[in-house]
């Protein structure tokens, strides 16, 4: 039997993709079950920018990262009979974090596919929230095939972090948040490895705040994302970033129809500006910012042309960083 792919999926329709009203809804089923994190303006970070900066800090998320919310809102989401069969997710560590918590919070069965050597600091997150762990192949993409192998043998609902509506729906309710708390920003750049969140960022702009422009930002190491969605097609790509974030090396369908729809420009940086973004989060905002979550700010810091006088929101997507990229980012 031949199993589904990114690329094998039907084309995404009106009905498959998330609304406003989905994102609304969202909101009301999360209230409570995940935290509605602060905002913060620092002088260091406009200094370096020569913009003026908005960091949405959702690195202070339950988990440590913005996928709490889009995992929290699907399981949330699912029937008592669904729930029952259990879920398969796969991930390079913040989505299975968030699916694992979900999972925990909804007394549903979790198994987790990461690949091999993952970030040890997810992991344990991970095995500490109770799900079962499969550590398989070395790509994001290797583990993808492993779990869609295992929930079709054991009926159990796959968990991707890109092609779920309802995982972009509960992202989204981190836009509302953040124009709430920031109102009248100019451009807002999103970190894209699936691109959930920078689909329901486009999103959500478009329904609240239609003046603001939405960046998304990839690593050049793993850019399948960037060219599937300059290229109007699905493709696969390189994977070798080392934000393992952005480790995704196959573009999907429905986050990249609402990013086409969406988003401004799609942009790349390299794994050593996002490096020294990190760098800047810690001395000049003292948060911790994995290499994903300092993607956005490495992208303003890489074009202060395009944003030198502007104000810009930068979502700072988590804090779960190794000691070892902790301390690339200060030497």
């Amino acid at each position: 039997m031949m199993l589904a792919t990114a690329h094998s999926r039907p084309a995404a329709t009106s009905a498959t993709l998330p609304t406003i009203t989905d994102v609304l809804a969202a909101q009301s089923r999360l209230d409570g079950v995940v935290v509605r994190t602060p905002v913060g303006e620092y002088a260091e970070l406009d200094r370096a920018t020569g913009a003026a900066v908005v960091v949405k800090h959702e690195n202070q998320q339950r988990t440590g990262a913005f996928k709490a919310r889009g995992a929290s809102n699907l399981l949330l989401s699912m029937s008592d009979a669904e729930r029952a069969r259990g879920v398969v997710a796969y991930s390079t560590g913040n989505h299975a974090q968030g699916v694992a918590y979900a999972a925990r919070l909804t007394g549903t069965a979790c198994t987790i596919v990461m690949p091999d050597d993952p970030n040890p600091v997810k992991l344990r997150a991970v095995l500490d929230q109770g799900a079962d762990v499969l550590l398989y192949g070395a790509t994001f993409d290797d583990a993808r095939a492993r779990a869609t192998e295992l929930a079709h043998d054991s009926g159990a609902r796959l968990v991707g972090a890109a092609n779920e509506p309802a995982i972009i729906a509960g992202v989204g309710t981190l836009y509302l948040e953040l124009f709430q708390q920031a109102p009248g920003l100019d451009v807002l750049v999103v970190p894209v490895g699936g691109g959930s969140g920078a689909a329901a960022a486009g999103l959500v702009a478009a329904a609240v705040a239609p003046y603001t422009e939405v960046i998304g930002v990839q690593s050049a190491a793993s850019p399948a994302a960037h060219d599937s969605w300059h290229s109007g097609e699905l493709v696969e790509r390189p994977n070798t970033t080392r934000a393992e974030g952005l480790a995704v090396g196959c573009g999907f369908e429905v986050t990249q129809t609402l990013m086409r729809e969406h988003l401004a420009d799609l942009v790349l940086v390299t794994d050593d500006e996002i490096t020294a973004a990190q760098r800047l989060y810690l001395t000049g905002a003292h948060t911790v910012a994995e290499g994903a979550g300092a993607a956005a700010l490495a992208a303003v810091l890489a074009d202060p042309g395009r944003f030198a006088g502007r104000r810009v929101g930068v979502v700072c997507t988590g804090g779960n960083a190794s000691s070892e990229g902790l301390l690339r980012a200060l030497t």
